[in-house]
């Protein structure tokens, strides 16, 4: 899949989600980078949500971007090392994770934090014991 390819995908997903699950949202953006976590290089980010806190900590009335960032470079990473990948499911899978972080951010809960932490812990303990 080409990065045009990978942009008109992700477009043609947004166009498919409700309204509401994109209220206070104010971009999604399709990045050509490869991302690595940067508390685990080890570890591709496929994307992310990016959510500068409650507008009382940083001062200001006016709230900072809340975004979400898909990248292609990631993405292709991931298809050269499994031939198997469904670059489309991959993409919806990545992209609704990461609207649920949106919409979970909004409601104050941290559910799908924690669930992430915890599959970070289980990786971790996987490479311990000799895993890739």
């Amino acid at each position: 899949m080409t990065f045009q390819e990978f942009e008109d995908t992700v477009d043609d997903m947004l166009a498919e989600i409700p309204a509401q699950f994109l209220r206070g949202l104010q971009g999604v953006h399709t990045l050509d980078e490869l991302r690595r976590d940067p508390r685990d290089p080890g570890t591709v980010q496929l994307g992310e949500y990016l959510d500068p806190g409650p507008e009382s900590l940083l001062g200001g009335t006016q709230p900072f971007a809340r975004r979400i960032s898909l990248y292609y470079g990631s993405f292709a990473w991931l298809a050269a090392h499994d031939q198997t990948l469904d670059w489309e499911a991959e993409i919806w899978e990545t992209l609704t994770h990461e609207i649920r972080h949106h919409m979970e951010s909004l409601a104050g809960d941290v559910s799908l934090i924690m669930w992430d932490r915890e599959q970070k812990a289980a990786r971790e303990r996987y490479r311990g014991r000799g895993g890739r």
